[in-house]
Order: C-alpha cells, then structure tokens, then sequence
C-alpha cells in the first residue's frame, strides 16, 4: 500500500511539473484575441500583445511567422520605454477579430510624429506577409497613409483571428502609443487636431506680421527680431507636429528625420536672445550677460554638429541645452521682475508655461516620461501663449526706448531747464520768420523778454531758488501767449518771442503789460517771496526789417541799456527812417529817467557799430 501511494505521489509531482514546464513553454503564446467593435471605435493596444527587442535586428518576417522567436515574445505592458538604440529593432505581435455586424474600416497608427522606422506585416489575400513601411527615414510621400504620423489599414477580410506583426526602429529611447482605430473616429480626431494646429499657426503668422509691420513703420529692428523668432518658433511646431514632414519637406526623408533636433536647437537659441533683448541685463550683469549671449550664439553651431554627429549623443546634447536655456531664461525674467520691471513680469507669465513643456519635452526625448497627448500639444499650446505675452512686452520696451530717444533728441533741440526752444533753434526760425517778412510781406513782430531780478535771486537765495524762478516765469510766459507763437532761451535770463500775424504794437504791449504784472504778483505760499521783475524789448518786421542775427543783437542791447528800475519796462526799436536826420538829433532825443539806449534807436538811420555813434 505505501508502495502503491508513494507511486502515485510521484505521478502527481511528475505531472505538474510537466504542466508547469507547458505554461512556462507557451506563456509567450498566450495573448488575447482584440475584437474591434463598432461600440469601441479607439482601442489601445500598448497592453494587448506580445513583443520582443531584437537586439541585433537580425529576425526576418518568415523566421517570426514560423515561430522561431515565439519562445522570447513576452506580452506587453502599457508606458514601457523601448531603448532600442541605433542597430535594435522591437518586434509586436497583435491579434485582430473584426465581427461580422462591424460597419467600420480599422486602422493601426502609431500617433508619435518622430518614430524612425515601423513596418506593419499582415497576409494579403493569396496568404502571403505583405509589409508596409512608414517614419521619419522613409519619404512620406511613400507612406501607405501619408499623413503626420504612421498610420496602416488593417486587412480583416472576415470575421476570423488575423495576425499583425510590427517591426518598429528608433535610436533614442521611446514609449510607443498604439492605437486600432476606425476610419470615421479617425477622421473625427484629425479635424479636431487640425483645427488645434491652425489655430496656433494662425495666431503664429499674424504675430509674425504684425511684428514685421511694426518693424517696418517704426523703423525698430526688434520687432523685426521678434518675427524672425516667431517664424523659427512657428517650423519647429511644424516638425514637432509631424506638419512639416507631411507637407513641406514630404521627400527628403533625411532632413525630416533632423530637423526636429536641428531648429529645436535654433529655436532655444532664439529664445534666449529675445529675452536677454527684453530684460535688459546689459548693464547690470556684465559677466552674467556674457555668459548668456555665449550660450545664445552657441545655438546655431550646436545645430550643425548635431547633422554630422551618432543620434545618441545629438539627442543629449539637446537635451542639456534646452534645460540650460530654460534655467538662464526663467533666471532673467525673474531679476527683471524683482526689480519692479513691468517687462520682466510678461516675459516671466509667457516663459513659464513654455519652460514647462520644454522641460516635459525634454524628459519624453530620454524616455523618462510616457508619451500622451498632453506630452505631444502642451509645446504648442505654451508657445500659443507665450508669443503674444511677448509681444506685450516688446511693446512696453519699445515704448520705452522710444520715449528715451525723443528725449535725447528733445535735449538737443529744447532747452533741458525750461523745456523751450534752444538757442539755435529759436535762431532758425527767427531767420525764416525775416525770410518770409521780405519775401511775402508777412507780418510778425519779435520781442525778448529779460528777467531783470535773476542774478539778484540768484546771489541771494541761491541757484534753486533762481531756477524755480525762470520755471515760474515761462509759466507765465505760456499763460499769456498763443498757440502758434514761438518761444525759446536765448540767454541765461532772456527768452525770445516770434509772434506771427501781429502789424501794430497793441497786441505786444498788451502782453507785455499782463507779463510784467504777473511777475509781480507774487505766489501765495512761496517761501521765500521772490517777485518776477521783466524787461520787454520788441521789434515790428513791418516797421524795421533787419537779417536774423542783426535783430537780435538789437534787441540784446536794448534790453541791456535799460536800468533796473526803469520806469518804461516796455520799448520798441523805432522804425527805420529814410529821410534825413536833423543835425541836433541830440537835442531832440531825452530820456527822463536818464537810461542808456542805442542812439540809432532814437531814429538815426545807421545801424550799431556804425563809425560815430555812441549811448547815452
């Protein structure tokens, strides 16, 4: 009896170990049967077959259908990352079952843009393996689907088990999304993704215009520079979106397979300058901003030698040079935001979702993250925002350069203290002004204005007080005179007056009058109480007409022969007179206050500096 029980304990171990030696045998081959039903017209494959990492990519089509790598496929999980490298290949294998009440076309996609290589193996009708190839290194213009990305129409004649194998290539590490999807959700999500991709490309080349537009109209090459990075932004969401490959460069499948790497590189270099353009660091961060225009200029040298160099090291390599331009970029956004900078601050909100995605685009190129369809748009979709919030912000530093320009052509043409017009200038119009006198008997007269009491203010109540003096003067000056008259500094104390249209002395003594008792006036809360005491000397082009610099010199020395405390504040050089003077003009002539004045203002008929002529 114990012979017969160890006997049939023996069995039973044998049995199950030969069972268990069976499912380890056939696990490889036990994979699910994946019926496509018009109820679920998205299916995702990524857990739903079996695969295998050719290592050496040495298997053929007719060694897998045979079974001679059945025994290494292993079932698949989701979010696994393949490192294939430059020389693996990664086998799949699905089963499909297509239901005899299924309306719909199935197709197998591969919605990554970037993928290398994949071909899809299925049996025609004669029952041989016929393969299909589409990717990067392949023209897409040869693609079963051409399209963005990979895409491959399932042959399921029937409603039997049908066998799919795929052979995918890529050199840098990659989770693959697989999906079996039927034509019309097909369709569906291809006009939704369109429609997202031409709404940022619209956005994208009308800010490309406009920058171009504002470049040409304010003759600012930094929006030039502005449409120059939108445009290179703008390709690079083309090729990371598979648009480029499917449209512009649909035969060259070299340059498609590099130009993702190539203007990302272009791209990041770009960015960089914008900002270190906007923030403004030149000034500041000597050795900092040496840096940044180093690692900007770089960019463009590290895009060429990512063409020649193996596609392991390029992919690394931009790697670490996205992250270092995300680091600086964000670094000089955050200074000129915590200096109060109103630019910093935009550049800060428009690169702080782009960084983001960059970074999260970056870890998807390693294989560190799994791709989705936020890992595949959130680029896009951060540069959507990020283009117009610097634009804003060119804005704002335009208006400001501008504004310092006009003010440095102001300080060449104005005068810095009063904000009238320099003495060369209000010199310019004063010879029009004669030009026109003699040439079109327009009418204008010419009056100089002396503020009597500013050296007086000056030595006493020191030099803020003389200047807050000759501010309050052309306050007043501004009070009393029109629009169109011309006022400038001639000399320290001395502004000159061009007053167009004006024939008869009325209207210059009526200003000269309300001048004077303003000045008077003094302002309530002053400390110290300082009056404004002016002298007015004025000229009619229609009564006496000279050349501009002998007019003014005139007019100088009126106001120079005055006294202080003249009693007539207010005089005229009298006309020039064409008769014969008397010969005891001296006689004739008297000043009751005994100032000194020109004698040929009296109506000698020479100008000064005439040989005989003296003052009293």
């Amino acid at each position: 009896m114990r012979y017969a029980i160890r006997q049939g304990a023996g069995l039973v171990v044998a049995l199950l170990m030969a069972a268990l030696l069976g499912l380890s045998g056939t696990a490889s081959q036990a994979q699910p049967v994946i019926v496509l039903t018009d109820a679920a017209p998205v299916t995702d494959l990524q857990a739903s077959g079996l695969a295998w990492v050719d290592t050496q990519a040495g298997a053929a089509m007719e060694q897998m259908a045979t079974g001679a790598y059945s025994a290494a496929m292993m079932p698949m999980q989701a979010n696994t990352t393949y490192r294939l490298g430059a020389r693996g290949a990664l086998w799949q294998h699905y089963r499909f079952r297509k239901p005899v009440d299924s309306r719909q076309d199935w197709l197998l996609e591969f919605p990554l843009p970037l993928l290398d290589q994949v071909t899809l193996f299925q049996r025609d009708k004669n029952g041989r393996w016929h393969g299909q190839t589409a990717g990067d290194t392949v023209p897409v213009s040869s693609w079963p689907e051409p399209g963005r990305y990979a895409q491959f129409q399932l042959l399921l004649p029937d409603n039997g088990v049908h066998d799919v194998y795929v052979r995918i290539q890529h050199a840098t590490p990659v989770n693959i999304p697989v999906h079996a999807i039927a034509s019309t959700a097909l369709r569906q999500r291809l006009q939704l993704d369109y429609l997202v991709i031409g709404v940022v490309f619209g956005a994208l080349l009308l800010l490309i215009v406009a920058g171009a537009t504002q470049g040409w109209v304010y003759s600012d090459q930094a929006y030039g520079w502005y449409a120059v990075y939108v445009t290179i932004m703008a390709l690079v969401v083309a090729t990371t979106s598979g648009m480029s490959g499917h449209f512009f460069w649909n035969n060259s499948p070299v340059w498609n397979n590099y130009a993702q790497g190539f203007l990302g590189l272009i791209g990041g270099s770009a960015g960089l300058l914008v900002v270190r353009s906007l923030c403004g660091i030149t000034a500041r961060h000597r050795w900092f901003d040496h840096v940044v225009y180093g690692t900007g200029l770089a960019g463009p040298v590290l895009a060429l030698a990512y063409l020649v160099m193996n596609r392991h090291w390029g992919v690394r390599l931009i790697g670490i040079y996205l992250v270092i331009v995300v680091v600086l970029s964000i670094g000089i956004a955050y200074a000129a935001w915590r200096r109060k900078d109103p630019v910093g601050a935009w550049v800060l909100a428009g690169f702080a979702p782009l960084s983001l995605a960059t970074l999260l685009v970056v870890a998807r190129t390693f294989g560190w993250v799994a791709t989705t369809w936020l890992s595949q748009y959130a680029f896009m979709l951060s540069l959507a925002v990020e283009v117009p919030l610097l634009l804003v912000a060119l804005n704002i530093r335009s208006r400001e350069r501008h504004g310092v320009e006009a003010r440095e052509q102001a300080m060449a043409s104005h005068d810095a203290l009063t904000g009238l017009l320099a003495k060369h200038i209000f010199n310019d119009r004063l010879h029009q002004t004669v030009t026109r006198a003699r040439r079109d008997k327009e009418a204008a007269a010419v009056v100089y204005v002396e503020l009597v009491n500013y050296g007086y203010v000056k030595r006493i109540h020191g030099i803020t007080v003389a200047e807050q003096s000759l501010l309050r003067s052309v306050i007043k000056l501004r009070r009393i005179l029109r629009d169109v008259d011309t006022v400038g500094r001639v000399d320290e104390a001395r502004f000159g007056l061009i007053m167009e249209g004006v024939s008869t002395r009325d209207p210059v003594t009526g200003l000269a009058a309300r001048l004077i008792a303003a000045g008077l006036m003094p302002l309530k809360g002053l400390k110290p109480e300082v009056v404004l005491q002016f002298h007015v000397a004025g000229v009619l082009l229609t009564e006496n007409l000279m050349d501009g610099p002998q007019l003014a010199q005139a007019l100088n020395e009126l106001l120079s022969g005055m006294a202080a405390r003249t009693r007539r504040p207010i005089r005229f050089l009298e006309p020039a007179l064409t008769q014969p003077m008397p010969l005891d003009v001296d006689s004739v002539l008297g000043d009751s206050d005994n100032d000194s004045q020109p004698a040929w203002q009296a109506g000698r008929s020479q100008p000064p500096g005439a040989p005989g002529q003296s003052k009293r």
